[in-house]
């Protein structure tokens, strides 16, 4: 069975921030696949609708045998199981997960982009990415996750929690 290497962005804004992270780890570890690395822990203002708690926010990096669109369904159902609910784009949740690499595949489906497409516009998203998969080049933008932190625009403060 073919393992491939997915990198997922996890946020947290609600709640015990630190236990949700955590539990979205063991839930991924138990329905996806294996972590290979995890990140620091940042502590961020909120993005988009900046009107709400600050997110703990973290980047890990498994290995799956799955699909893109099954890790997808799979991701989706860890958030549901955890009592994530859409309701407002870009509004506090309990837990966000992001498909932000695939490999090095690029995914355009209706219900999945692969690569993220907003990885080289956030910091919060930058910055735990490049301190896991410094190297790691961004398969359309043909820039290393540390090229794209060097040169994010975004200005917010991303404070390292552990």
């Amino acid at each position: 069975m073919k393992s491939n290497q997915v990198y997922l962005g996890l946020g947290s804004n609600l709640g015990n921030r630190q236990e949700n992270l955590a539990l979205a780890r063991q839930l991924i570890t138990e329905q996806i696949g294996d972590i290979v690395a995890q990140s620091s822990i940042y502590e961020t203002a909120a993005w988009g609708l900046t009107d709400q708690n600050d997110f703990l926010n973290q980047v890990i990096c498994i290995n799956t045998e799955y699909e893109p669109s099954e890790v997808l369904k799979k991701v989706l159902a860890v958030e549901l199981s955890m009592g994530r609910v859409r309701e407002i784009k870009w509004g506090a949740r309990l837990i966000d997960i992001d498909i932000l690499y695939y490999n090095d595949a690029v995914i355009t489906l209706d219900n999945l982009i692969v690569p993220h497409p907003f990885i080289q516009e956030r910091r919060f998203v930058l910055a735990p990415l490049a301190e896991i998969a410094p190297d790691f080049v961004h398969p359309q933008l043909k820039q290393t996750n540390a090229a794209l932190l060097a040169h994010c625009a975004d200005t917010s403060e991303v404070i390292k929690k552990q």
